[in-house]
């Protein structure tokens, strides 16, 4: 792993190039994905199908409803009963985002309204082939439920024709019936543009890789997308002396073995902690069955670094904006008014990252590539479209009209002034 030393004259130089490298190779992907997208406009379910039989092995892109219940009656129950566990906490969580329209009336008797209205569909992104993740169906559709979108779809890429049992049940519970066996930037386009078998959405959402998040960019406009980056994961560790090393390397690990492009950062005052980190790597990285992307993960875009004072570490964050961000020092107190730029903040050391990814009931599809500096992770407000409603008295637009007019005037919008004019009653 590259380890950074913040006392060294080579420091800042060697931080931008790191962090730029990986952003490199993110948006490399887009030349590739346009083509792609441009096939599946073309032609459509056609396209699709070639697409998923190249990269997933994979015939059928809608699975019949036997072979849905098949698969979910063959899953463990524990499992059945952690996505219980998870789905109650997640939706608890998120009930209590709501929102209240607004309604204001002014002594004119001028009524102004902001309503809120849900998403009439939305499509869900839920990564698989060779890897599922059943916590990322609760994650984005949870909210789009209470929220009451009426159409969501999952679009979850399967493997040699079978898609994961724990997705298929996740989706079951969150009562999503429209389900087809896509993935990739050529799913993203046939829910954006619609085909013959699948009617297009008016927003897209979920993590995915470098791919998938290029997709989504390139297809916004025509589409929704999320207002932030979703892609390769990230999680800034921050650590002290009195940090549990083992316990420091294995989150890294747990971040890392998300993807190549996964991005792992350690900051410490503590030369000694990281050292200590660094060989704890080692060692753990045997342990697990996703080590080879794990191991690419942390040597291409992982970073321990030193720094002698919590001001700069703390500037530090702000600058990398983490999706993730683990304080676990024994001051992190002293730190969160100070920090404005993350996805998700675990306080202490039994906050683990790991844990938000599921059942905690905070959401885990996390603005990532430094998009915390402006976006938030997803809640139910990403499914609702905010209208504003004005209804004018004839005493308002009396009163208020004029100073319309000299504005307009200025601005050299005659017609606008005119408008008004004509409805302001003669004296």
């Amino acid at each position: 792993m590259n380890i950074l030393d913040g006392q060294k004259n080579t420091f800042e130089n060697r931080l931008i190039f790191l962090l730029s490298e990986r952003k490199k190779k993110i948006r490399s992907n887009s030349a590739s994905v346009t083509n792609i997208i441009k096939d599946v406009k073309k032609n459509g379910d056609k396209a699709i199908i070639k697409y998923e039989k190249k990269f997933n092995k994979n015939k059928t892109i809608i699975p019949s409803s036997s072979k849905i219940k098949k698969l979910i009656k063959s899953l463990n129950p524990k499992v059945k009963q952690a996505i219980d566990i998870a789905y109650d906490r997640i939706y608890k969580f998120h009930s209590l985002q709501k929102f209240k329209n607004i309604s204001y009336t002014d002594k004119l008797k001028n009524k102004i309204e902001y309503r809120y209205l849900p998403l009439e569909s939305v499509a869900i992104y839920v990564p698989g082939s060779t890897a599922s993740y059943p916590s990322s169906v609760l994650m984005n559709a949870i909210p789009a439920v209470i929220a009451g979108v009426k159409r969501i779809i999952m679009i979850n890429p399967g493997y040699k024709g079978l898609q994961n049992p724990a997705v298929l049940y996740a989706a079951k519970k969150c009562k999503i019936n429209e389900i087809y066996s896509i993935g990739g930037p050529s799913a993203i386009a046939a829910v954006a543009y619609g085909t013959k078998k699948i009617q297009k959405v008016n927003k897209i959402v979920g993590p995915g890789n470098s791919y998938v998040a290029a997709a989504k960019k390139e297809v916004f406009g025509d589409v929704g997308i999320e207002s932030m980056t979703a892609g390769p994961s990230e999680v800034t560790i921050v650590c002290d002396k009195f940090s549990n090393p083992e316990w420091v390397a294995s989150d890294l690990i747990g971040q890392a073995e998300h993807d190549y492009l996964a991005q792992c950062i350690l900051i410490s005052k503590d030369k000694k902690f990281i050292e200590n980190v660094k060989k704890e790597i080692s060692i753990q990285l045997n342990q697990i069955p996703r080590s080879s992307i794990a191991r690419k993960s942390l040597n291409d875009n992982g970073i321990l670094i030193h720094l002698n004072s919590d001001k700069k570490i703390i500037d530090l964050i702000n600058r990398i904006a983490p999706e993730h961000l683990e304080l676990n020092i024994k001051n992190y107190k002293s730190f969160i008014p100070k920090i404005n730029n993350a996805g998700s903040i675990c306080l202490g050391k039994y906050a683990v990252m790991a844990m938000t990814d599921y059942n905690v009931g905070s959401n885990h599809v996390l603005p990532t590539n430094g998009s915390a500096k402006y976006s938030s992770g997803i809640s139910v407000n990403e499914f609702y479209k905010r209208i504003s409603y004005i209804n004018l008295s004839k005493k308002g637009i009396e009163s208020l009209g004029p100073s319309v007019i000299t504005l307009a005037n200025y601005e050299g919008l005659v017609g606008h002034a005119q408008s008004v004019k004509k409805r302001i009653r003669r004296k």
